[in-house]
């Protein structure tokens, strides 16, 4: 069970951090972060919402500074050796976007003030997410961030203490207790709430008979907060109504280290129980250092897949894995950039799709593939999110305002990223539906099983 909130483990883990910090002597400059609160807040509107009065930090009469975080994504595959298809140039991305807002009636009005901070993620740390956030809320004075590639968790509660709005572009798992205890300032404009999506996992592994003849699954899942509250809460009783028993390995993944030390550990001790049902719960790179490992150990075995675990990753890496590991995969998918090939699903496919696509090509911005989007659509389903939300807002331009407006587009506002819209009273993850994602021996690739399915949620 969860025993401390995001803002109450922030406020710790942000102690440890600076006390580290000055112990090592590091040139960070960190103090300050968890305190910044500008704004006034004058209420509750219940459920968690706060209401604000008066303009948020970063707003003007003439101007919304919102800041895009940007990956390189390049350096990465340069140390990693990963093949996948170059995600182009973000900060131009961000600029296509900036120009497309402020061309077609800004935010609320007002220019959009974009601001592109590449974070070095092969270097991602607690310590270095409280510093990205300390010069954005301080340094930059942002209404909104726009996050990719942050997985640590203090990242978002710094940036709800500072008041300030967080368009969450990360594919990275969010449970909807964190969305109620950090609202109004967090959303996913791109992908599900992670309840949802843990509820869709094991009805659809359930419904195509991944359990068969089973009556334990190994669950390799992310030792966090969020997880083992999702785990403990959610899967492992849903497992068991399925009629299955989790033996879950808990894996570190707080660094690559511990990423295949926990990965390599879990394959052996799945191989000593007989176990040869895998799933992954948690996202954090576990699937492909877990699959790469796996036949090293003699470990073999049947694994669900979803869209956390990069399915693309598996196509683009023969050499790394064996065809026999990705033989019998099937599980749930929702953003088709990660999984599926164009010669299985047109691109651009659907109407939020093209929209994007026609944004960026006004700049002369191009891509050879949905999977080269990856990054691009969800930067653009952000700045769309952003500006439909600020329609109308004059005095009061502020995250409660601009919350409470979100929540009556309804299923109205589609992501690019993704197949149907599901913002609503309470939910702030866009993301609506999924469809069954398979394995096919005769492409060599992933493939979608039937049309949209609306993810569950109770």
């Amino acid at each position: 069970m969860r025993h401390l909130t995001p803002l109450q483990r922030f406020a710790d883990q942000s102690l440890v951090i600076r006390a580290t910090i000055a112990l090592a002597c590091f040139a960070l400059a960190l103090a300050g972060c968890g305190s910044v609160m500008p704004g006034s807040v004058v209420g509750d509107a219940g459920g968690g919402a706060v209401v604000m009065t008066g303009l948020g930090p970063g707003v003007d009469d003439d101007t919304v500074k919102v800041v895009f975080v940007g990956v390189d994504l390049d350096a990465v595959k340069a140390v990693t050796g990963f093949k996948t298809a170059s995600a182009g140039d973000p900060e131009k991305q961000v600029e296509a976007l900036e120009a497309w807002v402020n061309a077609n009636g800004g935010v609320g009005g007002r220019k959009l003030d974009a601001v592109f901070r590449l974070y070095d993620a092969q270097n991602d740390s607690a310590a270095a997410e409280e510093s990205l956030c300390k010069g954005i809320v301080q340094d930059d004075k942002a209404f909104a961030v726009v996050l990719t590639g942050q997985f640590q968790e203090n990242a978002r509660p710094c940036y709800a203490q500072a008041q300030t709005l967080v368009l969450d572009a990360t594919l990275v798992a969010t449970d909807d207790a964190t969305y109620k205890e950090l609202a109004p300032y967090l959303w996913s404009p791109s992908y599900p709430s992670y309840d949802s999506f843990v509820r869709a996992f094991v009805k659809t592994l359930s419904e195509q008979a991944f359990f068969e003849g089973r009556n334990e699954v190994g669950v390799v899942a992310a030792d966090n907060a969020i997880n083992r509250a999702t785990m403990e809460d959610l899967a492992i009783p849903l497992l068991k109504d399925a009629g299955v028993k989790a033996e879950v390995v808990w894996i570190d993944s707080t660094s690559q280290s511990s990423l295949m030390v926990g990965t390599g550990e879990g394959a052996v001790t799945f191989r000593s129980k007989g176990i040869d049902r895998v799933m992954f719960l948690g996202g954090a790179r576990m699937a492909s250092l877990f699959a790469t490992q796996a036949e090293s150990k003699e470990f073999k075995a049947r694994y669900a897949i979803s869209t956390f675990d990069n399915p693309t990753f598996f196509i683009n890496n023969p050499d790394l894995l064996s065809p026999s590991i990705m033989k019998g995969m099937v599980g749930v998918g929702f953003a088709p950039s990660q999984e599926v090939a164009d010669d299985q699903l047109a691109f651009p496919g659907t109407d939020a799709e093209q929209k994007c696509a026609d944004i960026y090509a006004e700049a002369g911005i191009a891509f050879e593939s949905r999977e080269a989007a990856r990054v691009a659509m969800p930067y653009c389903d952000a700045a769309l999110l952003l500006q439909a939300g600020s329609t109308g807002l004059t005095d009061n331009f502020n995250a409660g305002a601009w919350g409470a407006a979100v929540e009556k587009l309804g299923s109205a506002f589609v992501p690019a990223t993704g197949f149907t819209g599901s913002l609503g009273p309470g939910r702030h993850a866009a993301s609506g539906a999924y469809r069954v994602l398979k394995f096919d021996d005769a492409c060599g690739c992933f493939v979608y099983e039937g049309g949209d399915v609306d993810f569950p949620t109770s």
